[in-house]
């Protein structure tokens, strides 16, 4: 298990070893490519926003130039409720971000 400091929630969040195959598998250009990154968006993130599918989901986002000519790299932490464990569920490349997800935090 991989463990990512982040200071928006105050503590780690857990990468798994089966979370971690399945961003692999799922979303191999990140994985290969800019996987640094995203233990970048985890610690110094541009935006936070709430997951329109699950409530316990917070998207943590950053914008790279230096991926694939200007893309975000999003990593979605889902906080268990009633504690303080902080796991990656999925991370991937976003060309735009939704519009209309409740914007939780914003770089100024």
């Amino acid at each position: 298990m991989t463990r990512f400091p982040c200071p928006y929630l105050h503590g780690a969040v857990e990468l798994t070893d089966e979370r971690e195959r399945h961003i692999a598998r799922r979303h191999p250009d990140l994985y290969r490519e800019h996987w640094p990154r995203v233990a970048e968006a985890i610690a110094d993130r541009d935006q936070v926003r709430c997951s329109g599918r699950d409530p316990s989901t917070r998207l943590l986002t950053r914008w790279f130039a230096a991926v694939e000519g200007g893309k975000y790299v999003v990593a979605a932490v889902v906080t268990e409720l009633g504690t303080d464990r902080h796991w990656l569920s999925t991370a991937y490349i976003a060309r735009r971000l939704s519009q209309g997800v409740n914007v939780e935090w914003q770089r100024n």
